[in-house]
């Protein structure tokens, strides 16, 4: 299948820190493709050079067949961007909304209405158009951030941290309509999100650490790496525990806080046979088939957290950068 972002040892520095080592990698048209990785890892400055907000020191990389250096205003025209901190006019109803943003993008007047009236009936708000946003849920912000970021038909939609502070429930209908919106406009979606039942959803995972992609696989085959279920015990003596699970057991335990946490196979049958030889003192053990945090956390050593302060008020100053640098 054709690729429809293509990026090639791409590399961003700021003074002396080197955000972003070299990156390669691929995304084939229509796929759902997520990005992960902890604070500082380079995400955000990655996906920051792929909308054309930030320049790439070195390095290059084309979205819908356009380079994002020398072909900044096609790039721009054939992405749609929702970034993790609001930017909908709250004083503007639903419709005003989409309309400013349809003109902004030199749509063509006529079809501004009738593109407005597919995308609220696609996250379910057509009822609401004419409603000041003000009025709105957060949910309903988010899905109408949505909407207007498919306005002008692109062919890629970034999506940073889209359901990051909504509750469960609202959480599950905004991938509903993220899936639905894949088939109706036969969109591929890019996306970072902290939540690993979410990247669930995804058809590829990249992982990124200290500003390199360090693994990019299926979710399935990304926990099949694993190499079995996961079990963690809590002991008296966790030092002499590490040494007899690597004599004993031949099992590379590693400390996770006050636990033990190891990967074996066939799990539910070894713990039986590890409760009656371990000469030690086990106070506590849990099994259980691996997830997308384990993955994360064998890769990187460390768990997912919220973005920085730091990195929050960067891509802020980078989506108003991009508001005053529209497509002509």
């Amino acid at each position: 299948m054709e690729s429809i972002i293509s990026v090639d040892s791409l590399t961003r520095h700021f003074g002396d820190l080197q955000a972003v080592k070299g990156v390669s990698f691929d995304i084939k048209k229509g796929e759902l493709f997520g990005f992960l990785g902890p604070n500082g890892a380079g995400k955000s400055t990655t996906i920051s050079m792929l909308c054309t907000l930030l320049k790439p020191t070195s390095g290059s990389a084309t979205l819908n067949n356009y380079s994002i250096v020398n072909q900044q205003n096609k790039v721009r025209a054939s992405i749609g961007l929702v970034f993790q901190d609001p930017s909908l006019d709250d004083r503007l109803t639903a419709f005003e909304n989409l309309q400013f943003h349809g003109i902004i993008y030199g749509m063509n007047r006529a079809s501004v209405a009738g593109r407005a009236k597919e995308v609220l009936k696609l996250v379910e708000l057509y009822d609401r158009r004419n409603e000041l946003v003000k009025t709105f849920s957060g949910g309903m912000k988010r899905r109408l951030e949505i909407a207007r970021g498919l306005m002008h038909f692109p062919k890629i939609l970034f999506l940073d941290e889209p359901t990051l502070g909504l509750d469960p429930q609202t959480r599950n209908h905004i991938w509903s309509y993220l899936h639905k919106l894949r088939v109706e406009e036969q969109i591929t979606v890019f996306l970072t999100t902290h939540y690993m039942d979410e990247a669930e959803n995804c058809d590829r995972i990249a992982v990124i650490d200290h500003g390199e992609i360090i693994a990019l696989d299926t979710p399935a085959a990304l926990k099949d790496r694993l190499g079995g279920d996961v079990v963690r015990i809590k002991t008296t003596d966790n030092e002499s525990a590490i040494t007899e699970l690597k004599e004993r057991f031949g099992l590379d335990a590693v400390a996770e806080d006050s636990f033990l946490r190891f990967e074996v196979l066939l799990g539910e049958t070894f713990v039986p046979r590890l409760m009656r030889d371990f000469t030690g003192h086990i106070t506590s053990i849990t099994v259980h088939e691996p997830t997308l945090d384990d993955v994360f956390l064998s890769l990187t050593g460390r768990a997912i957290r919220s973005e920085s302060t730091d990195g929050v008020d960067r891509m802020k100053a980078q989506a108003r950068m991009y508001g005053a640098r529209r497509p002509h």
